[in-house]
């Protein structure tokens, strides 16, 4: 009876549970002590517990974090980073994504900040909110093959629908017009529908003449995807 009762549990994919009574049967010195509902109730957590982890990597998984180990805890908090830890522990609570506002990490190449942007994106993927990370070279190309197939709209929904855009090598290089105006149309949707994460090298006076290659050119396109960005971090 008890062996058909775990193949019972492992046909309707219950394999923690199944585990789980295995487990107890094999220690009966110490689990016989325990009354039914303390045992049903370990029975339960354990296949719980493997429904949420499975949960969470999948939201991991989507997310196409390019360091998916990387996790709020691991974390180094070394001098020279001038991280606040305070902040970092605000930030993993996702309150800056209830609220729609933005994240920008700037510094050096180099730094970690792919690694805290990742790290910050896993704390949303636990509270099983979507998130997609992207380096920009790879965002300018995804957007450069959709115009070609006649699929950019469809492409740009994709970046709206998420909790979270982690935008990785944000303004590596120049961009062009057409460029532009798609990341503006990103921006803008993601400041009415979530939020974003932006890793960068260079401050927000530099922003202007990496969206406008001309100075002497007088274009709002960069004044409105800066404003759209700075106003909600």
């Amino acid at each position: 009876m008890t062996q058909s009762t775990i193949d019972s549990l492992r046909a309707m994919k219950l394999t923690a549970m199944a585990a789980e009574l295995e487990h107890q049967l094999e220690d009966s010195a110490t689990y016989g002590t325990l009354g039914f509902e303390e045992r049903l109730g370990l029975l339960v957590d354990a296949e719980w517990n493997r429904r949420q982890a499975n949960k969470l990597a999948r939201y991991i998984k989507a997310s196409h974090f390019s360091a998916p180990n990387a996790t709020i805890e691991g974390i180094e908090y070394y001098e020279d980073r001038k991280l606040d830890k305070a902040e970092i522990l605000r930030f993993a609570t996702c309150k800056y994504i209830e609220d729609g506002h933005h994240i920008i990490l700037k510094g050096a190449s180099g730094n970690g900040k792919t690694y805290l942007a990742c790290a910050l994106g896993h704390a949303v993927c636990r509270k099983f909110k979507s998130v997609r990370y992207i380096r920009m070279p790879e965002l300018l190309d995804e957007l450069s093959v959709a115009k070609g197939c006649g699929t950019l709209k469809k492409t740009i929904k994709s970046y709206q629908k998420v909790d979270l855009f982690i935008l990785d090598e944000w303004l590596i290089r120049t961009l062009t017009p057409q460029e532009s105006y798609v990341l503006l149309e990103i921006a803008e949707s993601r400041c009415e529908k979530g939020s974003m994460i932006f890793c960068i090298q260079y401050d927000p006076d530099e922003w202007y003449e990496r969206i406008t290659p001309d100075p002497n050119v007088d274009n709002p396109i960069s004044e409105a995807i800066v404003d759209r960005i700075i106003h909600n971090s």
